[in-house]
């Protein structure tokens, strides 16, 4: 079951337990190699005791120098040899805790690329980030038990067989006693794994609001709610803060058992060895070995204690990880991803479409393969709803393969809405409400259901791959990734110098290079913080003319800057898509201006199609809608406000809208 280094393999996900079972055999040489060193490293740590009990006896009482000196080179090559063992045996099981963290880190960031746009409608950033950071290790601190643990039992047998030369009842009492030990711990294990698995749902949960806090801290400061997303913050800390106390005072006592216990084990044996010893019944060597054994048994009963601690921890942090890997990624073939076991599908909507996917798709990553609530909720639930509303597992595609899309231009046609696309032309959506235009979108983008038509195909009929690649819905929730500007425009093309500066000139975006030191080499930090958002919205538009995709569906791209700029980006958005199908959402007069068509819409449904300024004479609504300053339909220019975004699905302590930021 190894993989090759850059292919960590096929994780078992069918559960915690089996997930550590697949991390420990993809790497079987190295786990055997760490069992064989640390088994004999322990074996090695009982010999010691039963060189010195011949010394004294054969050499040190009989005073026979000979004798004496033998023994002691004896045990000094047996130190030597220890100490070497100890040293392979560490360096072993290094790799095969750094062989585990790397594999599961790998595993879970390719599964976030093939979930893609599905990943932050899921799961909060929050609850990835605790994943990828400690559950990791945690899970590969589990696999020292596959080094020390197994050498501690064999340690143990050979122990007790050594005790059975000195006395049988010296052995009956280890053989009994170093079980007991470990079986007085094994209520606060329990109660450890419940305290672990509250508290890295808490810590998820919070590291989320944190992100949403530190992400938007200037908006929150301009519409009074940091005070309120603060208190959220405290509110979580301090359930977080008693959890850990929880954690902590189990913790406590298991660390107080695995060393107080084998100390008071040593004295009670030591104490029965003495009294034997001076009633004839052992030498003074076999008492001095008894107590060297008693004292190396020490270490395996600590590592039996640990390695309880660790699996605990082990399959807390694996049941994360295993319910990550089980939610379900949009397949390539327009239906959902069959997976080992029944998954249901994401929930999807116009708020669920999620800023990475949108960013992963603008730079072509998506065909490639990269909210509160509980991991186990997010992968399981969407199967029953599934099958209460009767859907079938793969929708219009399931069970065939995927037909191939128009190979002449067609018309783009929205379900529900009456939306039409005409092809090589530019096609603008005014809406009453901005969540009624991105619906729309959402739903010709294939980022939710129902699916669209293209021509005479559907979408979900098509695969998904083929849909990217060709229809890209660019949006303000896009993520921006952190890097030089040159490579945020780029994604993964090469572009000729001359046309990248040809989509940062048609985006508008040519002061933002002036402004900037480096211009194209500046650095750009994560979701772009150091430009505004008007800057921002204007990278994203030129990313996505870089991209030149077939048909370019734009929600509102001019939002969030001034009138003049919003005049200039229009004016030559449509140059830059001559003869391309292109669809943009805004109820600006300066866009809809340039539209071939305008369609607006009430809740959602097509109420009036012509151009713009026919539908100013003709619609004394839509004349509201888009000049609200002037009723008599003169075109004076309104305040530019950004529209209102639809609410997460997942709580406000998900980050993924503009307005957070």
């Amino acid at each position: 079951m190894a993989a090759s280094p850059t292919d960590p393999g096929t994780p078992d996900h069918r559960g915690p337990a089996r997930y550590l079972w697949w991390v420990t055999v993809s790497q079987p040489r190295r786990v055997a190699l760490g069992a064989l060193l640390g088994s004999a490293w322990m074996i090695c740590l009982t010999l010691p005791p039963y060189v010195l009990a011949h010394a004294i006896d054969d050499g040190l009482r009989p005073g026979d120098r000979s004798v004496l000196l033998t023994w002691s080179a004896v045990l000094f090559g047996i130190g030597v040899v220890n100490a070497w063992l100890a040293i392979m045996r560490h360096r072993t099981m290094t790799r095969v805790r750094l062989d585990a963290y790397f594999r599961t880190v790998r595993v879970v960031i390719d599964h976030a690329t093939r979930l893609g746009a599905a990943l932050p409608r899921r799961l909060s950033a929050g609850q990835v980030v605790t994943i990828g950071h400690s559950d990791v290790g945690v899970i590969s601190q589990t696999l020292t038990v596959t080094g020390p643990g197994v050498g501690a039992v064999l340690s143990y047998v050979v122990v007790a067989a050594l005790l059975f030369s000195v006395s049988t009842l010296l052995a009956v009492v280890v053989l009994v006693g170093v079980p007991l030990l470990a079986m007085l711990v094994g209520p606060f294990l329990s109660r450890l794994r419940v305290a672990e698995t509250d508290y890295r749902e808490r810590q998820g949960a919070l590291a989320a609001i944190l992100g949403d806090l530190a992400g938007g801290l200037r908006v929150l400061n301009g519409l009074g709610g940091k005070a309120v997303f603060a208190a959220r913050y405290r509110d979580g800390s301090r359930r977080l803060r008693d959890e850990g106390y929880r954690v902590g005072s189990s913790m406590s006592w298991i660390q107080a058992f695995s060393l107080g216990l084998p100390a008071l084990f040593l004295a009670a044996v030591t104490w029965l060895a003495a009294r034997m010893a001076a009633q004839g019944s052992i030498t003074v060597g076999e008492l001095v070995a008894v107590y060297g054994y008693v004292a190396v048994l020490a270490v395996p009963v600590t590592f039996f204690i640990e390695a309880g601690y660790d699996i605990g921890r082990g399959l807390v942090a694996a049941r994360r990880v295993v319910n990550f890997l089980n939610l379900e990624p949009e397949s390539l073939n327009g239906a959902l991803a069959e997976p080992l076991a029944e998954r249901g599908s994401p929930e999807q909507g116009a708020a669920g479409r999620g800023l990475a996917g949108r960013g992963l798709a603008e730079l072509g990553l998506e065909e490639e393969g990269l909210a509160e609530g509980g991991l186990a909720k997010a992968s399981a639930g969407a199967a029953g709803r599934r099958r209460r509303s009767g859907e079938s597992p793969g929708g219009a595609g399931a069970g065939a393969p995927p037909v191939r899309g128009p190979q002449v231009p067609s018309v783009l046609r929205g379900p529900q809405s009456g939306v039409e696309v005409a092809p090589g032309l530019l096609t603008a959506l005014a809406t009453r409400h901005a969540t009624d235009g991105t619906d729309i979108v959402d739903r010709l983008g294939r980022f939710a259901p129902p699916p669209a038509t293209w021509g005479s195909v559907r979408l979900d009929a098509m695969a998904l791959d083929e849909v990217r690649s060709r229809i890209l819905v660019a949006d303000n929730e896009a993520d921006l990734f952190a890097g030089t500007l040159r490579a945020a425009i780029s994604g993964r093309w090469s572009p000729e110098e001359d046309a990248l500066a040809r989509a940062v000139e048609d985006a508008a975006a040519r002061d933002i290079l002036l402004g900037l030191p480096d211009g194209l080499d500046a650095l750009l930090e994560a979701h772009g913080h150091n430009l505004s958002a008007g800057q921002r919205q204007r990278i994203r538009l030129a990313r996505a003319l870089l991209a030149d995709p077939e048909i370019l569906l734009a929600v509102d791209p001019t939002s969030a800057v001034d009138a003049h700029t919003a005049a200039h980006m229009a004016a030559r958005l449509r140059a830059a898509r001559q003869g391309r199908t292109t669809l943009v959402t805004s109820t600006s007069p300066l866009v809809l201006d340039q539209a071939d068509t305008v369609y607006y819409l009430v809740d959602g449904r097509v109420t009036a199609v012509g151009r713009h300024r026919d539908l100013l004479t003709e619609r004394p609504d839509y004349r509201r809608l888009v000049s609200p300053g002037d009723e008599n339909g003169d075109e004076t220019e309104k305040p530019h406000t950004p529209p209102r975004h639809a609410p997460s699905r997942h709580s406000a302590a998900e980050p993924g809208h503009e307005a957070l930021r």
